[in-house]
């Protein structure tokens, strides 16, 4: 993936070389397209000492970090943290390092929150996941209210913006990938069983055309469409995949699609007052792109879910 900031991505930089070969100054391409002189010879150089592979993207990582802390110090950081459950402002002092640079180490190694550690071990288990994409895939429904013309509540205000009477409920089905976290959502009126199956099966189809060729298990609560729905079975045996059911009052077993959700209200439903319900739809779609190719996910070392398809369990391109 391209830098956030970067000016060109691998289609401007096969661009710029066109351009050059074509004739034309670098200095003329490169002012352009927006960079610098030495910038647009840096990839003319890497195109012709590598070919179409120079102008791929690379790590920024440097090759080599003279000051990071030594491993061995590194080793005694975690051993403190994992035996004798300290944080850093106590081992910082036992090994004569900053608080800081101890907490850079923790989170280095995803010791950095004591809830992620089994408690008389010390073993890090912070979460379960898939080894690979299709496993799971985990599915969900959040309803929310309808925005009425001109806005509501968030756009006008409490007083002017009550809700109207019979404006109803939107249901935004959602399933998200174990592994990957990749996500689909679709707008529907209802809930109902041909709904759900109907979802389930343009679901499958995208998670298809991204590599994810396979759903073995689908994850999800306990409502009737799930548990006795006769199209939510049949779809379930045309894909091949296996239904499985949370424990009763415990949505934390479909935990990440739950908060999958909640990432979805904040950075769509509620990110800003829309002046109507068709202008928070037409919005999901971008949202959704943004979450899979481009929105830094935690639980991914910072890459989105897409750099996950098509890779090694937990590798990333």
């Amino acid at each position: 993936m391209s830098h956030r900031n970067a000016r060109l991505t691998v289609f401007g930089r096969r661009l710029l070389i066109a351009r050059v070969l074509s004739g034309r100054p670098v200095a003329h391409v490169a002012a352009e397209m927006g960079i610098s002189r030495a910038t647009g010879h840096k990839w003319r150089r890497r195109w012709r000492t590598e070919g179409e592979a120079g102008l791929d993207d690379r790590s920024s990582r440097p090759r080599t970090t003279p000051h990071r802390t030594p491993p061995d110090i590194e080793a005694r950081v975690c051993d403190l943290r994992r035996t004798r459950k300290l944080g850093p402002a106590r081992i910082g002092p036992i090994l004569n390092l900053p608080a800081s640079t101890v907490h850079r180490i923790l989170t280095r190694h995803n010791l950095h929150r004591p809830a992620w550690l089994d408690r008389p071990t010390g073993t890090l288990i912070r979460r379960y996941e898939r080894e690979n994409p299709g496993e799971l895939i985990h599915v969900d429904v959040k309803k929310l209210g309808r925005i009425p013309d001109g806005g509501g509540h968030r756009a006008l205000g409490r007083e002017a913006g009550r809700p109207i009477r019979g404006m109803g409920f939107d249901y935004v089905h959602s399933a998200v990938d174990d592994h990957s976290r990749l996500a689909y959502s679709e707008i529907h009126p209802d809930e109902k069983v041909a709904t759900c199956a109907g979802f389930l099966t343009r679901a499958a189809a995208f998670f298809h055309s991204q590599g994810i060729t396979r759903i073995e298990r689908v994850l999800t609560d306990n409502a009737w469409a799930y548990r006795k729905g006769l199209a939510w079975k049949t779809v379930l045996a045309d894909l091949g995949a296996t239904g499985k059911l949370t424990r009763a009052y415990r949505p934390q077993t479909n935990g990440k699609v739950e908060r999958f959700n909640r990432t979805l209200l904040d950075e769509w439903a509620y990110l800003q007052p829309y002046a109507s319900n068709q202008e928070r739809t037409a919005a999901l779609q971008d949202f959704l792109h943004t979450y899979n190719h481009h929105r830094s996910h935690t639980a991914l070392d910072g890459k989105p879910p897409i750099s996950r398809i098509n890779n090694p369990a937990g590798q990333y391109t």
